[in-house]
Formats: structure tokens, C-alpha cells, sequence
């Protein structure tokens, strides 16, 4: 299996919004579509090839609703046990495609905030360093460590060994804090993410500003 010098996005979507009141993260509204496509876009624009998504929570559902065309399209049947078993999903449906990537770039559908400036910083970070392969980055926000995170196929396998639950690659950045290059993009992105009601609010203030770029 070669590998072909691309990036792919690997998007988690498998939520299904329980401080929500049970209302698929994927499905939320984001400018009259489902939020799911607006994740999509911004991976793609940002400079991602193939994009994987990984879906749980009403999953049929998803992919009626939503145009998801071009995508690799997970089922994670193990969605609610946390973020750690979508992770695993994704990081196995790369592994094994015809077009092995060279790195995969991780966000987050409850983060409608995180555009495509904020993938492209953490890409050319990455695509800057001697072995994209071996490449591990992730976006700070105010110097706090967020999503995107970048991380080249060969560390795959360490970051599904080491997600569990809702850890996700977590441990694994943790551990290996001194290797990861950390990208500021607080100036360009907004890493709130949407877990309860009060939250909602943020979709319309992210379509929004998503309109005006």
C-alpha cells in the first residue's frame, strides 16, 4: 500500500449531544444545512484531500440529511463510549485505504468555529518540518493546546493505542509534548465547542462569520 504524499481530514462526528437533549452533533443547523457539512468544507479548504468521517449517533439519519459527497464515510457502533472509540474508527479507516495519506489532520464537528485559515496554519506547520510522515502539530488557542491536531501516519498507531473514552489523542500529545510543534491560532479561529443549549448560540455567530469570508 504507497503512500501519496497527502493530507487527509478525519473528522469526528459520532456525537449524540446528550446535554443536548439527545439532539446528533452532526445535524445541528449551521446556516440551514446540517453542521456536519460545514466541518467538511472547512478540512477541504483548509487544504485536506480526502476527507474520513466518522459517524454514530443517528447515523442513517446523517447520511440522508446530509451531503457527505466524496467523504469516506465510518460507522463507529462503539460512538457512545466516548470520543477515544471514534478516534480508533478513523485512525483505522485511514490506515487502511487504497491511498494511504501521509498525515491526517483531527477536528471536531462540535467546533463550528475552527475555519479553514486555522487547518491551513496547522497544515503548513507541519508541511514546514523535515518529515510530514513523522509530523505531530496541534492549534493553540491563548496558549492552550486545541483542535485541529495534525499528526503523520507512522504515529497512528500510538494515538489509537493510547485513546480511551473521551481522552481521544490527548495522552498521546501529553506524552509526547516535546515533539509536538504548537501553532497559535487564536487570532484566526475560535475552538468553543457546542455541548448545551447555551451553547447553541455560537452556531449562528459562526455561520455568520463564515458568510463574511
Amino acid at each position: 500500500m504507497e503512500t501519496q504524499g497527502e493530507v487527509a481530514g478525519l473528522l469526528l462526528a459520532a456525537g449524540g449531544g446528550r446535554r443536548l437533549g439527545g439532539r446528533p452533533k452532526a445535524l445541528l443547523p449551521f446556516g440551514g444545512r446540517p453542521l456536519v457539512e460545514h466541518a467538511v468544507r472547512m478540512l477541504r479548504a483548509g487544504g485536506c484531500g480526502p476527507v474520513h468521517v466518522v459517524l454514530g449517533a443517528a447515523a442513517d439519519e446523517v447520511r440522508a440529511r446530509a451531503d457527505l459527497t466524496g467523504c469516506v464515510l465510518v460507522d463507529n457502533p462503539s460512538w457512545e463510549s466516548g470520543m477515544g472509540s471514534s478516534l480508533r474508527a478513523g485512525l483505522a479507516s485511514l490506515a487502511g485505504a487504497a491511498r494511504r495519506p501521509e498525515a491526517t489532520v483531527i477536528s471536531l464537528v462540535d467546533q463550528p468555529g475552527v475555519g479553514a485559515r486555522t487547518v491551513a496554519r496547522v497544515l503548513a506547520a507541519a508541511r514546514a518540518g523535515d518529515d510530514l510522515v513523522s509530523a505531530l502539530v496541534s492549534a493553540m488557542y491563548d496558549g492552550r493546546r486545541g483542535h485541529p491536531v495534525l499528526v503523520g501516519a507512522s504515529r497512528w498507531a500510538g494515538v489509537a493505542g493510547s485513546a480511551g473514552e473521551d481522552r481521544g489523542a490527548r495522552t498521546y500529545l501529553r506524552e509526547h509534548a516535546e515533539q509536538t510543534v504548537l501553532v497559535e491560532c487564536g487570532d484566526v479561529g475560535d475552538p468553543a465547542d457546542i455541548d448545551t443549549p447555551a451553547d447553541l448560540r455560537l452556531l449562528a455567530a459562526a455561520a455568520q462569520r463564515a458568510t463574511k469570508r
